[in-house]
């Protein structure tokens, strides 16, 4: 996985997150010729998710939301542990004796 993967999905995800109340708003606008075709259960179930198209779209944002901060927080860790291994290398390498290794006639 490249350095940069997690932020590029970060980044994708809250693009997502916006779109995806949006479109949930559209399709209560698309469904409105439909409204007084129903009836019985059907009619409810459309009624029903009409009324709480508000929430249903805050729910789906609030869930992406938390999705968008667990890929952060991995994001995080991850240029956290890729620095470290640098550094820890760049330790091992100034404590090494390269010298010890020629094969030189010395």
């Amino acid at each position: 996985m490249g350095s940069e993967t997690l932020s590029t999905l970060s980044q994708q995800t809250r693009g997502s997150t916006d779109d995806l109340g949006a479109l949930v708003k559209q399709l209560v606008v698309a469904a409105q010729p439909l409204e007084g075709k129903f009836n019985g259960q059907g009619k409810a179930a459309f009624d029903h998710f009409k009324q709480n198209s508000d929430e249903i779209a805050s729910s789906l944002n609030k869930a992406l939301s938390a999705i968008l901060g667990g890929q952060q927080g991995m994001d995080k860790a991850f240029v956290t542990g890729e620095h470290e291994s640098a550094d820890n290398a760049r330790q091992a390498m100034g404590s090494a004796n390269f010298d010890a290794a020629r094969f030189s006639g010395r």
